[in-house]
């Protein structure tokens, strides 16, 4: 197998840095179980885990069902509105979760307009007729579902548009339908760009905390709060933290585990795209909706809530007031972004080109932190930071007699080492999947003809994987854009960003004035998605 370069071994120790604040709460998890923990094993832990297990089956069923559907009918079909349906199926990754709940709350609520249209029209009162609950577990999937299912989309569009066309038209010739063709040979082919996109989904859903609190659902993530914050004891939220991570593990163990051997690349040399079939009639009809039903749902309708919200009220504040704001906020998505790109990449080749148990554990451990919430993760990453900014400072003092502050702790630098450590497993998810679909012969070829390992991965694989590397980078800056806990815990003195102010102002059910900051967001999000779709459409 040879010796792995110094770039590969480089994986460990990052790794490793990345984990810190995971091992931080586990260390804080080892301990008895105190009053706190007893009570809520005794209590609340069953509920818990039922909502927990609940909501993430049905975030798993809506993103597996409308990512994959809908990115194989914009790759393989041709019908009308096809090219704005593929660059709108991406805008809800751009609305938080939290924020869509809270349109949609205020749409269907019992004083929201539409039932009161609803009573107006019909002249029944409250408690005479059934509307379906918005605050409930499923309407809380609902919200998850429709802002997380373009991670499935993403990776499969891309899974798809690979696939060659040798082996459609092969099926073609022997009686396959375009249906046939999707459930035996495109669906199977691209499995691990639908298991990394669920679990990526997944994950997401078991850290959430914004949608379930507002909904009233007590999952693990809310229990983790109510000790740590309500209860006071680190202990006990740092052991259901611990509880996270083991379920993210297993997540990721069986995902990988029920891949076995199998291979996932085309093994023919035809390289020409899949050509998109045309649908006439009820066809073309049916893939529309089924296309933009998703987006109106996910996007149009929370983004116009907001949008009708700022213009009857809107936030009190003047609009050059924002600018702060924005910019705090795309500072830190761009660096965490970059950092998360770099930092997965040499994790993803250091595991292909040299795949010893050690690189395999480096990659599995760098992206458990998805699965917590983000305040444990803020609390983590600022135990070893601050213990390493009070040893310089005691020890500065005691040498030359200056005070060094919290140079680390205190600061940014704090925070973007947050958000990589929360969306490292966003980057190694997109990575991963293009990588799968790299054909080793591409590798050996250049290898046979002089080029060493790094010669090869620069000149041949890093082109090749260059939409999946954008696509990680571009992934980790969106959901930064919305990451709520982590910012609200570790962020300096009067540094806020667009998250922090929406959820300033949402806490005290003030929704039509944080309308403004939630509309930023969205709109802060729609250039990298817009970017990221044109340069992942297939050439």
């Amino acid at each position: 197998m040879g010796r792995a370069p110094l770039w590969a071994l480089l994986a460990l120790p990052l790794a490793a840095l990345v984990a810190a604040p995971l091992l931080a709460v586990l260390a804080a998890a080892a301990g008895p179980l105190g009053a706190a923990s007893r009570y809520i094993v005794g209590t609340t832990l069953p509920e818990m885990l039922g909502n927990s297990a609940l909501l993430a089956l049905g975030v798993a069923a809506i993103t597996a069902l409308v990512g994959t559907v809908t990115a194989w009918l914009v790759t393989a079909c041709r019908f009308p509105g096809r090219r704005v349906l593929e660059v709108a199926l991406l805008l809800p990754m751009a609305m938080p979760a939290y924020v869509c709940g809270y349109a949609y709350t205020w749409l269907l609520d019992v004083a929201g307009p539409v039932q009161t249209a609803f009573r107006g029209a019909t002249g029944l009162r409250w408690g005479q007729y059934w509307f379906p609950e918005i605050r409930s577990l499923a309407g809380a999937a609902l919200m998850l579902g429709l802002v997380l299912y373009p991670y499935v989309y993403l990776l499969c569009r891309s899974a798809f548009a690979q696939q060659s066309l040798g082996l459609v038209e092969a099926a073609r010739t022997l009686g396959q339908s375009l249906t046939g063709c999707f459930f035996r040979l495109a669906l199977p082919m691209a499995r691990p760009a639908i298991a990394g996109g669920v679990a990526l989904a997944l994950m997401e859903t078991l850290a959430d905390f914004g949608t379930v609190q507002h909904f009233g659902i007590r999952t693990f993530t809310t229990g983790v709060y109510e000790a740590w914050f309500s209860l006071g004891d680190r202990g006990a939220a740092s052991q259901l933290a611990a509880c996270l991570m083991g379920l993210a593990a297993m997540l990721l163990v069986f995902e990988q585990a029920s891949r076995g051997g199998r291979r996932f690349h085309a093994t023919t040399a035809r390289e020409a795209p899949l050509r998109p079939a045309p649908l006439r009639g009820w066809r073309a009809a049916a893939a529309c909706l089924a296309c933009a039903l998703p987006v109106a749902l996910g996007f149009l309708v929370p983004a116009g809530t907001l949008l009708t919200l700022l213009l009857q009220v809107g936030d009190p504040l003047s609009p050059e007031r924002f600018l702060p704001f924005a910019r705090n906020s795309v500072t830190l998505a761009g660096l965490a972004g970059l950092l998360a790109v770099l930092l997965a990449a040499l994790l993803g080749w250091a595991a292909r080109l040299h795949p010893r148990p050690a690189q395999r554990a480096a990659l599995r451990v760098a992206g458990l932190g998805y699965a917590l919430p983000g305040s444990v993760i803020a609390v983590g990453t600022l135990v070893p930071l601050g213990l390493f900014d009070n040893a310089l400072d005691g020890w500065m003092r005691a040498r030359f007699g200056l005070s060094t502050g919290l140079l680390l702790s205190g600061g940014i630098a704090a925070l973007v080492f947050a958000y990589l450590v929360r969306f490292l497993a966003v980057a190694l998810s997109a990575v991963e999947a293009g990588l799968a679909g790299l054909r080793p012969s591409l590798r050996e070829a250049a290898r046979s003809l002089g080029a060493g390992p790094a010669a090869s991965v620069l000149r041949v694989e890093l082109p090749l994987a260059r939409g999946s590397l954008l696509t990680a980078g571009l992934l980790v800056f969106v959901d930064t854009m919305k990451e709520l806990p982590a910012t609200l815990i570790i962020r300096p003195f009067d540094f806020d960003t667009l998250a922090v102010r929406v959820h300033n102002l949402a806490a005290d059910e003030r929704l039509a004035e944080a309308s403004t900051s939630a509309l930023l967001i969205v709109a802060a999000g729609l250039l990298p998605v817009l970017a990221l779709t044109r340069a992942s459409r297939p050439r």
